[in-house]
């Protein structure tokens, strides 16, 4: 099978976000894609770090139910705004609120990574923040930026990969690729401690 690494296991990436595929990719090793059966309700009271490992991990034991030989990765976001968590717009009228409230203040994201041996039963958690600063934006470059990326599936309302990087004034945080949902720096130390050498 072209999926499965030199020592027989097979690598799967719970998520069908093509962005996480994308990024996955990069790495060079042979994976799978697997949506995961997880519910990714918010807990009462739970704030967006606890939020982010917990479904991480949810994420990557329900595709392991039904892959015994495997690494499975599992990945989660939140961006936080004013101490409340915000999700993805949806729609252009939600996309616009959100950046206009956002306008020259910082967004926090923070990822949730897991790396889970489906085989031995090891687990990985970590979370990773990302920090964004906004540039004070005007109505007008709200809504040329929208109409040109329509970016309402994103958390932020914004795809710092694409347009949205002429959003911010700063970035920062140890590993940019975080920001778009999966944190490679961290993955890579992550697969080498589970005995996949990535370079």
């Amino acid at each position: 099978m072209p999926d499965v690494l030199p020592d027989g296991r097979r690598l799967i990436l719970a998520s069908t976000s093509p962005f996480r595929r994308e990024l996955l990719a990069r790495l060079g090793r042979p994976f799978a894609t697997r949506a995961p059966d997880a519910d990714e309700s918010r807990r009462l009271g739970e704030d967006a770090p606890t939020l982010v490992a917990r479904l991480a991990e949810s994420k990557a034991r329900a595709v392991a139910r039904h892959e015994p030989a495997a690494l499975i990765i599992g990945s989660d976001q939140a961006a936080v705004l004013d101490g409340e968590i915000i999700g993805k717009p949806g729609d252009h009228e939600r996309a616009a609120a959100q950046l206009q409230r956002a306008s020259s203040q910082t967004m926090i994201f923070y990822t949730g990574l897991c790396l889970l041996d489906s085989a031995s039963g090891q687990c990985q958690v970590v979370v990773e923040p990302f920090r964004v600063t906004f540039r004070s934006l005007t109505p007008a470059m709200i809504e040329g930026y929208l109409r040109r990326e329509q970016p309402y599936h994103c958390a932020g309302s914004f795809k710092s990969e694409g347009l949205g990087i002429a959003l911010f004034e700063r970035l920062e945080g140890d590993d940019p690729t975080s920001l778009i949902g999966l944190p490679l720096i961290r993955l890579t130390r992550m697969l080498e401690a589970a005995g996949v050498a990535v370079l």
